[in-house]
């Protein structure tokens, strides 16, 4: 049995949970981030290979956090976004040079943030305890005891604050007993990279389907990568066909914005849901990113709103511990709650409308949705504002220590 005290303690050492550790590097908080992989495991997991969609936002976080123009080189900016209605007429198209900004966002993969962000976590005072599994919690008036598993050993630590950055599956929202309310799409998302015949010329699509939409992101000048969603017995059919016949029906479905498409990766399928933890906090606890919302990935916002999460509670530490106040107050743990409450209201019922809307096959319905996305199109003030959302600059951008 083994005892340690922080002020501390971040479950999950994912890019959420790592950018928050990051963000504090500087002040004066002894910090222990719990990781149920080790590094090399983490850099072996095909996950590090999923395409991000950066909101303009995110860049910002990011570059605030210092690992930015590690970043960059292997990101793909976005310079325009195509979204379109198959079988129907309805198109809406943003521009970056419109707008005024050099991109709405940009395209990276997991691995390579991860990368940037662990690797400037090796000089932050932070300890880092890998392969080991949360087991207990157990709060107090002024600390909270986390018990953790590390191989045979126990290991009893001691802290002021228990933040749970550990995902959709969050031991911590296990433990505590906090409900979630889940909502099946009744979706799968088929995911996979392609080739394009022609360059995509920085271009972002999202496709809406009868059974979901299709978003094909760009990650090279002639590569994408594809986020296909569709009912769960459609997904089925289509993941078991041969290749060149799933390949027609991909770009039959897609179109030939980019000219022929060829496959580069192998396909991967993951069932939708949404998600949401019935409250974001318990007593020297608080849950952020895919703990507290796991959301569809229409749109791509959900790493965005988990970088948020993280941005805005190392805000308010930092000005806690500055003031000398307790960082694991009821009080403060509320106020965070509230103050995020609505930037997860918005993105849910934002990215819920649009699966929605533009899953519904009744006629009039449809015909309504494309005469929105011409009447879109054709006003210069509606599409500045929808840019504004796709570039995350609607609300307010944490500041952090850069």
């Amino acid at each position: 049995m083994n005892g340690f005290d922080y002020d501390l303690v971040i479950i999950g050492g994912g890019l959420v949970g790592s950018s928050l550790a990051l963000a504090l590097r500087n002040a004066p908080l002894r910090i222990a981030i719990v990781d149920a992989q080790s590094e090399a495991q983490r850099r072996a997991s095909p996950a590090g290979a999923r395409a991000l969609a950066l909101a303009e936002g995110s860049v910002q976080i990011l570059q605030r956090l210092g690992v930015w123009a590690a970043i960059e080189p292997d990101a793909t900016p976005i310079r325009h976004i195509h979204v379109s209605d198959r079988g129907h007429f309805g198109k809406t198209r943003l521009d970056a040079e419109r707008e005024g900004v050099k991109a709405l966002g940009h395209v990276a993969t997991a691995r390579a943030i991860e990368e940037a962000v662990i690797g400037a976590l090796h000089d932050a005072p932070a300890d880092l305890l890998e392969q080991a599994r949360l087991i207990g919690l157990k709060a107090g008036d002024d600390r909270i005891c986390v018990t953790l598993r590390q191989g045979d050993d126990t290991l009893n630590l001691t802290t002021r604050l228990v933040v749970g950055a550990d995902g959709g599956d969050s031991s911590v929202r296990k433990l505590l007993d906090i409900g979630s309310t889940a909502r099946d799409y009744g979706q799968t998302a088929i995911v996979l990279e392609v080739a394009t015949e022609r360059d995509h010329r920085n271009t972002a699509y999202e496709r809406f389907t009868a059974s979901g939409p299709l978003a094909m992101l760009p990650i090279d000048r002639k590569r994408c990568s594809v986020v296909w969603t569709l009912s769960h017995h459609d997904a089925e059919d289509v993941r078991s066909l041969p290749e060149a016949q799933f390949l027609a029906t991909l770009q039959e479905t897609f179109g030939h914005w980019v000219g022929r498409l060829s496959i580069a990766t192998p396909r991967q399928a993951f069932p939708l849901k949404l998600i949401r933890a019935d409250r974001m906090t318990d007593r020297r606890v608080v849950l952020i990113g895919n703990a507290v919302h796991q959301l569809h990935p229409v749109a791509g916002q959900g790493f965005n709103l988990g970088l948020r999460d993280a941005a805005q509670l190392a805000e308010g530490l930092i000005g806690r511990t500055e003031f000398g106040e307790d960082i694991g107050s009821a009080g403060f743990l509320e106020a965070y709650a509230a103050s995020r409450s609505r930037d997860l209201q918005n993105v849910v019922f934002f990215t819920d409308s649009l699966v929605r809307l533009f899953s519904n096959r009744f006629a009039p319905l449809a015909l309504a949705r494309n005469l929105g996305l011409v009447a879109l199109d054709c006003w210069p003030a509606a599409k500045q504002r929808l840019a504004s959302h796709a570039m995350g600059l609607a609300r307010r951008i944490p500041r952090m220590p850069s």
